[in-house]
C-alpha cells in the first residue's frame, strides 16, 4: 500500500495517509501515455499562423518594367515573391481542423499511471490546511525548505478551484509569489500537469477526490 507523508504548515510530519494499492496503474503503453501528452500539447496550439501568397497581395498586376530593352531580367508581377512585399512561398496557412481526440479510458489510464509513477517515487505529500489570519509567503516557503522542496518544481492540488473560505484564500496568496509552483483543482488535472513538475503538494481534504480520478480507468 502506497503511503503519503502528512505535514502541517510547520513542516512537522503528522503521520501517513494510505493510498490503496488496487487504484495505482503500475504498467501502461509507454507509446499510450505519449500519444496522450502529445494530444494536450498539440491541442493547446492556435494554429492561426497565416501568411499572403501572391494572390492575396494588393499590388498592381502591372508589369515592373518591360519586358525587354532593359537589360534586367524578365518580371511579371510585383507581387512575385522576390519583390519586397511580395507573396510568401509555401507560407503557413490557418488549420482549424487539427483536434486531436483522446478518448475518456485512455485519458484516464494515462493520467492514472502518470499519477501512481509519482507516488511510487516519493515525489506527492499531503498538507493539512492551515488556519491563516493573513497572506505570508515567507510562511509557506519555510514550509518548503523544511519538507526539502524550496529547489522543486511544485504541483498543488486542491479539491476546489476557487478559494471558499477566509484561509484558503490567504492560503493561495501565499503561494502565489513562490517560483517553480503552478496550481489546479482536481477536476482540471492533466498529465503535462503531473509531468511538468518533479514534486506534488495535495491538500489532505483533496486526497480522497484525488484517489477517486484514480480509479476512474
Amino acid at each position: 500500500m502506497a503511503k503519503l507523508k502528512h505535514y502541517d504548515i510547520d513542516g512537522k510530519e503528522l503521520g501517513e495517509i494510505d493510498v490503496n494499492d488496487a487504484i495505482l496503474v503500475k504498467e501502461v503503453s509507454h507509446q499510450q501515455v505519449k500519444d496522450y501528452l502529445v494530444a494536450i500539447r498539440r491541442n493547446k496550439r492556435q494554429w492561426s499562423a497565416s501568411t499572403k501568397g501572391r494572390s492575396d497581395i494588393n499590388h498592381s498586376n502591372a508589369k515592373p518594367h518591360a519586358q525587354k530593352g532593359t537589360g534586367k531580367a524578365r518580371q511579371g508581377t510585383i507581387k512575385a515573391p522576390q519583390y519586397r512585399g511580395g507573396g510568401v512561398v509555401f507560407g503557413p496557412k490557418p488549420k482549424f481542423d487539427q483536434f486531436v481526440k483522446i478518448n475518456r479510458q485512455e485519458r484516464r489510464k494515462a493520467i492514472s499511471y502518470l499519477l501512481s509513477d509519482k507516488m511510487a517515487g516519493d515525489n506527492v505529500i499531503c498538507l493539512k490546511m492551515p488556519t491563516m489570519e493573513k497572506a505570508s509567503t515567507k510562511t509557506f516557503s519555510k514550509f518548503l525548505k523544511k519538507v526539502g522542496l524550496e529547489r522543486d518544481s511544485i504541483l498543488f492540488v486542491d479539491k476546489e478551484c476557487h478559494p471558499v473560505s477566509a484561509d484558503k484564500m490567504f492560503f493561495y496568496l501565499s503561494m502565489r509569489n513562490i517560483k517553480r509552483m503552478r496550481f489546479r483543482p482536481v477536476e482540471s488535472l492533466s498529465g503535462e500537469d503531473v509531468i511538468r513538475c518533479k514534486k506534488m503538494i495535495v491538500l489532505d481534504s483533496a486526497v480522497e477526490e484525488l484517489t477517486r480520478v484514480m480509479e476512474c480507468k
